[in-house]
Protein backbone atom coordinates (compact mmCIF):
# COMPACT_ATOMS: atom_id res chain seq x y z
CA UNK A 1 0.00 0.00 0.00
CA UNK A 2 2.72 2.46 0.96
CA UNK A 3 4.54 2.28 -2.38
CA UNK A 4 1.31 2.72 -4.32
CA UNK A 5 0.29 5.76 -2.26
CA UNK A 6 3.73 7.35 -2.67
CA UNK A 7 3.60 6.61 -6.39
CA UNK A 8 0.30 8.47 -6.62
CA UNK A 9 1.85 11.38 -4.78
CA UNK A 10 4.77 11.45 -7.22
CA UNK A 11 2.33 11.29 -10.16
CA UNK A 12 0.38 14.21 -8.73
CA UNK A 13 3.66 16.11 -8.38
CA UNK A 14 4.58 15.34 -11.99
CA UNK A 15 1.30 16.76 -13.27
CA UNK A 16 1.66 19.79 -11.01
CA UNK A 17 5.25 20.32 -12.16
CA UNK A 18 4.31 20.37 -15.83
CA UNK A 19 1.56 22.91 -15.20
CA UNK A 20 3.84 24.95 -12.94
CA UNK A 21 6.55 25.07 -15.60
CA UNK A 22 4.09 26.19 -18.28
CA UNK A 23 2.86 28.98 -16.04
CA UNK A 24 6.41 30.07 -15.17
CA UNK A 25 7.50 29.93 -18.81
CA UNK A 26 4.60 32.09 -19.96
CA UNK A 27 4.47 34.64 -17.14
CA UNK A 28 7.65 34.57 -15.03
CA UNK A 29 10.33 34.10 -17.71
CA UNK A 30 9.82 37.58 -19.27
CA UNK A 31 10.46 39.18 -15.87
CA UNK A 32 13.57 37.02 -15.43
CA UNK A 33 14.86 38.18 -18.83
CA UNK A 34 14.40 41.81 -17.77
CA UNK A 35 16.18 41.14 -14.48
CA UNK A 36 19.12 39.54 -16.32
CA UNK A 37 19.33 42.54 -18.66
CA UNK A 38 19.44 44.83 -15.64
CA UNK A 39 22.13 42.72 -13.99
CA UNK A 40 24.26 42.75 -17.16
CA UNK A 41 24.02 46.53 -17.43
CA UNK A 42 24.84 47.00 -13.76
CA UNK A 43 27.86 44.71 -13.87
CA UNK A 44 29.11 46.50 -16.99
CA UNK A 45 28.91 49.86 -15.18
CA UNK A 46 30.71 48.53 -12.11
CA UNK A 47 33.43 46.94 -14.23
CA UNK A 48 33.92 50.10 -16.32
CA UNK A 49 34.19 52.37 -13.29
CA UNK A 50 36.55 50.06 -11.39
CA UNK A 51 38.77 49.73 -14.47
CA UNK A 52 38.83 53.51 -14.96
CA UNK A 53 39.82 54.03 -11.32
CA UNK A 54 42.59 51.43 -11.56
CA UNK A 55 40.87 48.86 -9.32
CA UNK A 56 41.28 45.13 -10.00
CA UNK A 57 38.35 43.55 -11.84
CA UNK A 58 37.67 39.82 -11.87
CA UNK A 59 36.88 38.48 -15.36
CA UNK A 60 33.47 36.96 -15.99
CA UNK A 61 33.35 33.20 -15.69
CA UNK A 62 32.39 30.99 -18.64
CA UNK A 63 28.70 30.57 -19.42
CA UNK A 64 28.01 26.88 -18.82
CA UNK A 65 24.46 26.95 -20.22
CA UNK A 66 22.83 29.36 -22.65
CA UNK A 67 19.84 31.39 -21.58
CA UNK A 68 17.54 29.34 -23.85
CA UNK A 69 18.62 26.12 -22.11
CA UNK A 70 18.23 27.69 -18.67
CA UNK A 71 14.70 28.95 -19.41
CA UNK A 72 13.65 25.74 -21.16
CA UNK A 73 15.15 22.42 -20.13
CA UNK A 74 16.76 23.82 -16.97
CA UNK A 75 13.61 25.44 -15.62
CA UNK A 76 11.46 22.45 -16.56
CA UNK A 77 13.81 20.02 -14.85
CA UNK A 78 13.99 22.09 -11.67
CA UNK A 79 10.27 22.77 -11.34
CA UNK A 80 9.17 19.24 -12.21
CA UNK A 81 11.76 17.61 -9.95
CA UNK A 82 10.73 19.85 -7.06
CA UNK A 83 7.04 19.11 -7.64
CA UNK A 84 7.56 15.34 -7.81
CA UNK A 85 9.57 15.45 -4.58
CA UNK A 86 6.88 17.52 -2.83
CA UNK A 87 4.16 15.17 -4.11
CA UNK A 88 6.03 12.19 -2.69
CA UNK A 89 6.51 13.99 0.65
CA UNK A 90 2.80 14.79 0.78
CA UNK A 91 2.11 11.09 0.27
CA UNK A 92 4.53 10.12 3.05
CA UNK A 93 2.89 12.61 5.43
CA UNK A 94 -0.50 11.23 4.42
CA UNK A 95 0.61 7.70 5.31
CA UNK A 96 1.79 8.88 8.73
CA UNK A 97 -1.52 10.64 9.45
CA UNK A 98 -3.88 8.13 7.84
CA UNK A 99 -6.26 6.67 10.39
CA UNK A 100 -5.67 9.43 12.95
CA UNK A 101 -8.47 11.64 11.65
CA UNK A 102 -12.02 10.59 10.87
CA UNK A 103 -12.14 12.20 7.40
CA UNK A 104 -12.19 10.93 3.85
CA UNK A 105 -8.80 10.19 2.27
CA UNK A 106 -9.10 13.04 -0.23
CA UNK A 107 -9.86 15.56 2.52
CA UNK A 108 -6.77 14.48 4.42
CA UNK A 109 -4.75 14.70 1.19
CA UNK A 110 -6.00 18.24 0.55
CA UNK A 111 -5.18 19.24 4.11
CA UNK A 112 -1.64 17.84 4.00
CA UNK A 113 -0.94 19.63 0.71
CA UNK A 114 -2.33 22.87 2.13
CA UNK A 115 -0.09 22.66 5.16
CA UNK A 116 2.81 21.84 2.86
CA UNK A 117 2.21 25.02 0.86
CA UNK A 118 2.07 27.05 4.06
CA UNK A 119 5.16 25.54 5.66
CA UNK A 120 7.41 25.08 2.66
CA UNK A 121 6.64 28.29 0.80
CA UNK A 122 4.12 30.85 2.05
CA UNK A 123 5.24 31.31 5.66
CA UNK A 124 8.98 31.45 4.76
CA UNK A 125 8.05 33.78 1.87
CA UNK A 126 6.87 36.39 4.38
CA UNK A 127 10.41 36.73 5.76
CA UNK A 128 12.50 35.77 2.74
CA UNK A 129 10.48 36.30 -0.47
CA UNK A 130 11.54 34.98 -3.86
CA UNK A 131 14.02 37.09 -5.81
CA UNK A 132 14.86 37.18 -9.52
CA UNK A 133 18.40 37.25 -10.93
CA UNK A 134 20.32 40.45 -10.06
CA UNK A 135 19.11 40.28 -6.44
CA UNK A 136 21.35 38.48 -3.99
CA UNK A 137 25.10 38.61 -3.50
CA UNK A 138 27.35 35.64 -4.20
CA UNK A 139 29.16 36.06 -0.89
CA UNK A 140 25.89 35.58 1.07
CA UNK A 141 24.54 32.63 -0.92
CA UNK A 142 25.35 30.03 1.74
CA UNK A 143 23.98 32.17 4.59
CA UNK A 144 20.78 32.88 2.70
CA UNK A 145 20.30 29.18 2.01
CA UNK A 146 20.66 28.24 5.68
CA UNK A 147 18.33 31.04 6.76
CA UNK A 148 15.63 29.97 4.31
CA UNK A 149 15.89 26.32 5.33
CA UNK A 150 15.70 27.40 8.96
CA UNK A 151 12.55 29.35 8.19
CA UNK A 152 11.03 26.31 6.45
CA UNK A 153 11.90 24.04 9.37
CA UNK A 154 10.52 26.53 11.89
CA UNK A 155 7.29 27.02 9.91
CA UNK A 156 6.61 23.29 9.53
CA UNK A 157 7.42 22.67 13.19
CA UNK A 158 5.07 25.41 14.36
CA UNK A 159 2.28 24.13 12.12
CA UNK A 160 2.71 20.63 13.51
CA UNK A 161 2.72 21.89 17.10
CA UNK A 162 -0.40 23.96 16.43
CA UNK A 163 -2.29 20.89 15.19
CA UNK A 164 -1.03 18.83 18.12
CA UNK A 165 -2.07 21.51 20.61
CA UNK A 166 -5.51 21.85 19.05
CA UNK A 167 -6.15 18.11 19.32
CA UNK A 168 -4.98 17.98 22.93
CA UNK A 169 -7.09 20.97 23.97
CA UNK A 170 -10.20 19.88 22.07
CA UNK A 171 -11.11 17.30 24.72
CA UNK A 172 -11.12 20.00 27.41
CA UNK A 173 -12.44 23.18 25.76
CA UNK A 174 -14.04 21.94 22.54
CA UNK A 175 -12.76 22.14 18.96
CA UNK A 176 -13.71 25.77 18.29
CA UNK A 177 -11.85 27.16 21.30
CA UNK A 178 -8.98 24.71 20.85
CA UNK A 179 -8.44 25.82 17.26
CA UNK A 180 -8.67 29.47 18.27
CA UNK A 181 -6.07 29.04 21.02
CA UNK A 182 -3.77 27.05 18.73
CA UNK A 183 -3.98 29.63 15.94
CA UNK A 184 -3.33 32.50 18.34
CA UNK A 185 -0.36 30.69 19.87
CA UNK A 186 0.97 29.88 16.41
CA UNK A 187 0.97 33.52 15.28
CA UNK A 188 2.61 34.68 18.51
CA UNK A 189 5.50 32.23 18.15
CA UNK A 190 5.67 32.75 14.38
CA UNK A 191 5.95 36.50 14.93
CA UNK A 192 8.80 35.85 17.33
CA UNK A 193 10.53 33.73 14.68
CA UNK A 194 10.18 36.52 12.11
CA UNK A 195 11.70 39.00 14.57
CA UNK A 196 14.54 36.67 15.61
CA UNK A 197 15.86 35.88 12.13
CA UNK A 198 17.95 38.65 10.54
CA UNK A 199 17.05 40.59 7.43
CA UNK A 200 19.34 39.85 4.51
CA UNK A 201 20.73 43.37 4.48
CA UNK A 202 21.85 42.94 8.09
CA UNK A 203 24.07 39.95 7.38
CA UNK A 204 27.65 40.62 8.45
CA UNK A 205 29.00 40.15 4.92
CA UNK A 206 26.62 42.81 3.57
CA UNK A 207 27.52 45.20 6.38
CA UNK A 208 31.21 44.77 5.57
CA UNK A 209 30.67 45.55 1.87
CA UNK A 210 28.27 48.45 2.43
CA UNK A 211 31.04 51.06 2.09
CA UNK A 212 32.28 49.78 -1.26
CA UNK A 213 31.40 51.32 -4.61
CA UNK A 214 28.16 49.84 -5.93
CA UNK A 215 27.01 48.61 -2.51
CA UNK A 216 24.65 50.61 -0.34
CA UNK A 217 23.42 49.87 3.18
CA UNK A 218 19.87 48.53 2.96
CA UNK A 219 17.52 46.10 4.72
CA UNK A 220 17.55 43.74 1.73
CA UNK A 221 19.95 42.75 -1.05
CA UNK A 222 17.90 44.53 -3.71
CA UNK A 223 20.39 46.56 -5.80
CA UNK A 224 20.35 50.25 -4.91
CA UNK A 225 21.14 53.10 -7.35
CA UNK A 226 24.81 53.48 -8.24
CA UNK A 227 26.13 56.98 -7.68
CA UNK A 228 29.60 58.40 -8.19
CA UNK A 229 31.01 58.26 -4.68
CA UNK A 230 34.50 59.24 -5.81
CA UNK A 231 35.97 62.73 -5.49
CA UNK A 232 36.58 62.94 -9.25
CA UNK A 233 34.31 62.55 -12.28
CA UNK A 234 34.04 59.11 -13.91
CA UNK A 235 33.26 58.25 -17.51
CA UNK A 236 30.89 55.42 -18.46
CA UNK A 237 30.06 54.72 -22.12
CA UNK A 238 31.33 58.12 -23.14
CA UNK A 239 29.28 60.06 -20.57
CA UNK A 240 30.93 61.93 -17.70
CA UNK A 241 29.37 61.67 -14.24
CA UNK A 242 30.24 64.24 -11.60
CA UNK A 243 30.75 63.27 -7.93
CA UNK A 244 27.38 62.43 -6.34
CA UNK A 245 25.65 62.03 -9.71
CA UNK A 246 23.48 58.98 -10.46
CA UNK A 247 25.23 56.54 -12.78
CA UNK A 248 22.83 53.58 -12.85
CA UNK A 249 19.33 53.19 -11.37
CA UNK A 250 18.31 50.74 -8.67
CA UNK A 251 16.34 47.61 -9.42
CA UNK A 252 12.83 48.28 -10.71
CA UNK A 253 10.40 47.86 -7.79
CA UNK A 254 7.51 47.03 -10.16
CA UNK A 255 9.56 44.28 -11.79
CA UNK A 256 10.46 42.85 -8.38
CA UNK A 257 6.81 42.88 -7.29
CA UNK A 258 5.75 41.24 -10.57
CA UNK A 259 8.29 38.43 -10.21
CA UNK A 260 7.33 37.72 -6.62
CA UNK A 261 3.63 37.76 -7.47
CA UNK A 262 4.11 35.25 -10.29
CA UNK A 263 6.29 33.09 -8.05
CA UNK A 264 3.58 33.02 -5.40
CA UNK A 265 0.89 32.12 -7.92
CA UNK A 266 3.09 29.42 -9.44
CA UNK A 267 3.71 27.77 -6.07
CA UNK A 268 0.02 28.03 -5.18
CA UNK A 269 -0.81 26.34 -8.49
CA UNK A 270 1.69 23.53 -7.90
CA UNK A 271 0.51 22.75 -4.37
CA UNK A 272 -3.17 23.03 -5.34
CA UNK A 273 -2.75 20.56 -8.18
CA UNK A 274 -0.78 18.19 -5.93
CA UNK A 275 -3.55 18.31 -3.33
CA UNK A 276 -6.42 17.86 -5.77
CA UNK A 277 -4.84 15.14 -7.91
CA UNK A 278 -3.33 13.20 -5.02
CA UNK A 279 -6.54 13.51 -3.00
CA UNK A 280 -8.59 12.18 -5.89
CA UNK A 281 -6.20 9.31 -6.63
CA UNK A 282 -5.81 8.17 -3.04
CA UNK A 283 -9.54 8.49 -2.38
CA UNK A 284 -10.28 6.27 -5.33
CA UNK A 285 -7.55 3.80 -4.36
CA UNK A 286 -8.67 3.49 -0.74
CA UNK A 287 -12.37 3.38 -1.54
CA UNK A 288 -13.40 6.86 -0.37
CA UNK A 289 -15.88 7.01 2.44
CA UNK A 290 -16.03 3.23 2.79
CA UNK A 291 -12.50 3.18 4.21
CA UNK A 292 -12.54 6.22 6.46
CA UNK A 293 -10.79 5.17 9.64
CA UNK A 294 -12.93 6.30 12.59
CA UNK A 295 -11.18 7.96 15.47
CA UNK A 296 -12.92 6.79 18.60
CA UNK A 297 -10.37 8.03 21.08
CA UNK A 298 -8.81 11.39 20.29
CA UNK A 299 -6.12 11.07 22.95
CA UNK A 300 -5.05 7.61 21.80
CA UNK A 301 -4.85 8.79 18.20
CA UNK A 302 -2.38 11.57 18.93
Amino acid sequence: MEIRVIGRGALAGLIAGVLGFLFAWIFAEPTIDKAIDYESGRMNVLSTVHTAMGHPVEPDGPELFSRSIQSGIGAATGIIAFSVAMGALVAVAYLVLHGRFGVRPKVLGWTVAGFGFLGVYLLPFVKYPSNPPAIGHEFTMESRGFLYLGMVWGSLTLLGLAVFAARKLSAKVGWARAVGIAVLGFFVVYGGLLAALPSLGDLSANVEHSGEFGFARAATETPQPITNTFATPVTVDGKVYAPGQLIYPGFDADLLWEFRWYSLIDQALIWTVIGLVFGGLVDRYLGGARKVAPVTNARAAV
